[in-house]
């Protein structure tokens, strides 16, 4: 028969066996469905933010183009420059200490100050509506303000209350609803205080060396191309080769949250990725009861002289199409995942994301969905393929029939192999989905060997006298028992949900409790240089037991390395954060007490040759620096090159002082700049830090004083949300391994009621069958938490010591959390089938014996 005949066949029996229903398919369903909307869902989401930022670009830039200058203003020539693009908007920002008029309080806030022709596009909303000037305008000597709840909140204040910021007073006049440029500005530790840039220049915070960030938001005319855009940096590069500016387009207006969201998103997909593969088991374990139920007619097949080719065409046919259901399932939630995003993340997220269809999404998921299935269904289907009907007719089952040809080995290795290409092409960090990849396929490796040395384990146990437990020995080892799908199934799942558990347990200790005991108690920025003195007397007096460090600070921008302009140097992704925006700089005469020196020789005192720079050394060995390589920085719109003459190592999670750069004091000599120092003192009450922030405030209202443990806090907060978004991507994953635990339990169960029947004929109890069962199922979900456990714990180790650069605990409450999940999950499970199973009649089983 022609092979086109022999498919139209076999698809017409497909199609009438399946007039029978998807009842032994429903978890099929479930798996692949909950898979492929995991990832179609979260890159359609990913997507929609994306494209929401790309169609919002202008208004989120505050402009179509956006530079930015720190510690300064624009020049003559620069401003200038900007005013023949277009019309402009100036802002300045900074951080300081917004205090209460009569000195009772104070707060940390990002202040913003805008000018008249702010904002260039989108609207800025207030409660009440006011026009700018009855907003931000002088009125008997008081500016104006806007700020969100928050700061209302944090000071106890109302509307038309006022604040001192440095020297001058604001009235709270308008609540800050909307401030459409936010999420260009990044994040902000403190809450926005907005006002006018006469406000700002009233209050004698800028001072040279201040940490105030210049932004410039250009208008270009109606019409201008990204070419043209591309045209404007070129010349502005040209024109102006130390400005030191960071310029930013309206392509690229949030590339901190495009960033993270990619990432975010790379991850979770990883996850659903997992869950899939879980899913995947419970594939093999549905296709696998199903041709078991089948036996009779596929036995019926061959003795009509059917092939093995038609039989598997027939059953691969009815796979795929089962298979297509659960992919439009998962679609249809994947595609509507978008919609239910825009309103769930508008107050997380202040992009709306963009509802719509993602067909390159849906695409991908549609893809890992078609391969998971058949690089799972494959085996179970070769292996009937084979089946004799003489086999089939005598034997209760497919178990026991040995590995299919070789053919379906090959096409389900191939298949697999395809499925990680895929994973880590489609990943943005190629690296780490090279890492998920292979730790899934060791992950498989282990817990099918895990499973392995389960059976052993049972099969070389001693006997007991203990009927209920020698039966649950037994069936652990039989022929077709459940131990290697449970422990596959659960293993993955609880070992997932294990490692992120111990991730984010160690990232809150680590904020909560080991980070608070090694930080400083504030760090204090801005102090001018004439004050630092004067400024060491106060805190001695204000915390007399307290330790303070002082140190230069300035900011900087790198331009480049042995010459070559950073954007033109590759570098990998842990290390480009350095090159990456601006950096705090400072000198040293002599090498830190805190530093430790790995390579080269710090400079003598009183130094007066070309410039020399000490790195960290890790930092340095990501970029891929060396001794003797030099380094240009950008400070105060002047470039300056230092060789490296040494590395040091860094400890950065003591939460001290420390910098990636630190100069020979001659390379910054005469530029004007300002100090931070942070203070230590570990007996200090909250009433005493309370004190001395006052204290702190009113002597000194430029000084930028943060409380380590309320930045930590806001650290914490962060930390918990996105440890709430990991758990539930977590639980995607568990949802799915307990799915799969549930078909593997199904699929046992034909088995398990011949072998109650046969026990209870012999004059087993109901009692003893319910004890041995509880049993069977309790050791092997003991043994697979064990397994989980350990995997989990060696990951979550991997990520926070040698990623993550922290220290790492063990934390006994997880993993007693994993083995009681692991035990009510099993045993629960397995009793509920079991109890189904125990209510069948002896003699129907009897008769087909």
């Amino acid at each position: 028969m022609p092979l086109s005949q022999t498919l139209k066949l076999a698809v017409r029996f497909s199609l009438r066996e399946m007039r029978g229903g998807l009842s032994g398919f429903l978890i099929f369903l479930a798996c692949i469905a909950l898979g492929v909307a995991a990832i179609g869902g979260v890159n359609s989401v990913a997507r929609a933010i994306t494209a929401g930022v790309a169609n919002q670009g202008q208004t989120l830039l505050g402009g179509d183009l956006r530079f930015q200058i720190n510690q300064r203003d624009a020049t003559g020539a620069e401003r200038t420059f900007l005013n023949g693009l277009g019309a402009v908007s100036h802002s300045a920002n900074m951080r300081s200490m917004a205090r209460l008029e009569d000195g009772s309080d104070q707060a940390l806030v990002e202040a913003k100050a805008v000018d008249d022709a702010y904002s260039l596009y989108g609207a800025l909303e207030t409660e009440p509506a006011l026009s700018k000037q009855d907003l931000f305008g002088e009125k008997s000597g008081v500016f104006g303000a806007a700020a969100p709840d928050l700061l209302f909140e944090r000071l106890n204040l109302k509307l038309g209350d006022r604040l001192k910021l440095g020297n001058a007073i604001f009235e709270l006049r308008a609540r800050l609803v909307t401030e459409p440029d936010a999420v260009s500005e990044g994040f902000g530790f403190a809450p926005r205080l907005m006002i006018s840039t006469d406000g700002l220049a009233a209050t004698g915070l800028i001072q040279p060396g201040s940490l105030v960030e210049n932004a410039y938001k250009i208008r270009l005319p109606a019409g201008t191309t990204e070419a043209g855009i591309k045209a404007i940096q070129d010349q502005a590069a040209k024109d102006f080769p130390e400005a030191g500016w960071s310029i930013r387009t309206r392509s690229n207006a949030a590339p901190a949250l495009s960033s993270n969201i990619e990432r975010f998103s790379q991850f979770l997909t990883l996850v659903g990725l997992t869950a899939l593969l879980v899913g995947g088991v419970g594939v093999a374990n549905a296709v696998r009861a199903y041709l078991d139920g089948k036996r009779g007619v596929i036995a019926t097949f061959k003795s009509l002289g059917a092939s093995g080719g038609f039989v598997f065409t027939v059953y691969l046919v009815q796979i795929l199409l089962i298979a297509a259901l659960g992919i439009v399932l998962g679609l249809i939630l994947g595609a509507l995942m978008p919609f239910a995003a825009s309103a769930a993340l508008q107050s997380v997220i202040p992009v709306p994301a963009e509802g719509g269809f993602y067909p390159g999404a849906l695409g991908m998921a549609a893809l890992f969905g078609l391969l998971v299935t058949l690089a799972f269904a494959l085996l179970p289907l070769g292996r009937a393929r084979d089946v004799p009907a003489t086999a089939l007719f005598r034997e209760m089952g497919l178990e026991g029939r040995g590995f299919p040809r070789a053919r379906y080995i090959v096409a389900a290795i191939g298949i697999a192999l395809l499925l990680a290409a895929l994973a880590i092409l489609f990943s943005g960090d190629r690296r780490i989905a090279s890492i998920f990849v292979g730790a899934t396929i060791v992950a498989f490796l282990v817990l099918r060997l895990v499973g392995a040395l389960v059976q052993w384990a049972a099969r070389k146990s001693p006997r007991v006298r203990f009927v209920a437990l020698r039966l649950a020995i037994g069936n652990i080892h039989r022929p077709g028992a459940l131990t290697p799908s449970v422990v596959l199934s659960l293993g993955l799942g609880l070992t997932l949900l294990v490692t992120l558990a111990l991730i984010d347990g160690n990232l809150r200790q680590q904020i909560s409790g080991s980070l608070p005991e090694k930080a400083p108690n504030f760090f204090f920025v801005d102090i001018q240089s004439s004050d630092v003195d004067a400024f060491a007397t106060l805190v001695g007096r204000q915390a007399p037991q307290g330790t303070l460090v002082k140190v230069p600070m300035l900011r900087g921008r790198v331009m480049a390395l042995n010459g070559i302009a950073v954007d033109k140097v590759e570098v990998p992704a842990e290390g480009a954060w350095v090159l990456r925006g601006d950096r705090g700089l400072t000198y040293d005469e002599k090498i830190p007490e805190n530093a430790t020196l790995t390579e080269g020789t710090w400079w003598p005192d009183n130094y007066t040759g070309e410039p020399l720079v000490s790195f960290s050394a890790e930092e340095g060995k990501q970029i891929g620096l060396k001794l003797g390589d030099t380094i240009t920085v950008n400070v105060l719109g002047r470039n300056v090159t230092a060789r490296i003459a040494n590395f040091r190592q860094v400890q950065w999670e003591t939460m001290g002082i420390n910098f990636v750069m630190d100069f020979s004091p001659n390379t910054f000599a005469g530029a004007p700049h300002g100090w931070m120092a942070t203070l230590t003192d570990k007996n200090a009450s909250t009433a005493d830090d309370a004190r001395l922030l006052n204290a702190v405030t009113r002597a000194f209202p430029a000084v930028t004083t943060v409380r380590v443990k309320d930045a930590l806090d806001v650290v914490n907060r962060l930390v918990g949300q996105l440890g709430t978004a990991i758990r539930v991507a977590a639980g995607v994953a568990l949802i799915a391994s307990v799915l799969v635990l549930a078909g593997a339990l199904a699929a046992g169960n034909r088995a398990r009621v011949h072998d109650a029947v046969v026990l209870k004929t012999l004059g087993a109890t109901r009692r003893t069958l319910i004890a041995a069962f509880s049993l069977e199922y309790m050791l092997i979900g003991l043994a697979t938490a064990v397994f989980a456990l350990a995997a989990g714990s060696v990951a979550a180790w991997f990520v926070v010591a040698r990623i993550m650069m922290l220290p790492s605990h063990f934390m006994p409450e997880v993993a007693v959390a994993t083995i009681v999940f692991s035990l009510v999950i099993t045993v629960g499970m397995g009793l509920a089938g079991t109890w189904r199973v125990l209510g069948h009649k002896a003699a129907p089983v009897l008769r087909n014996l």
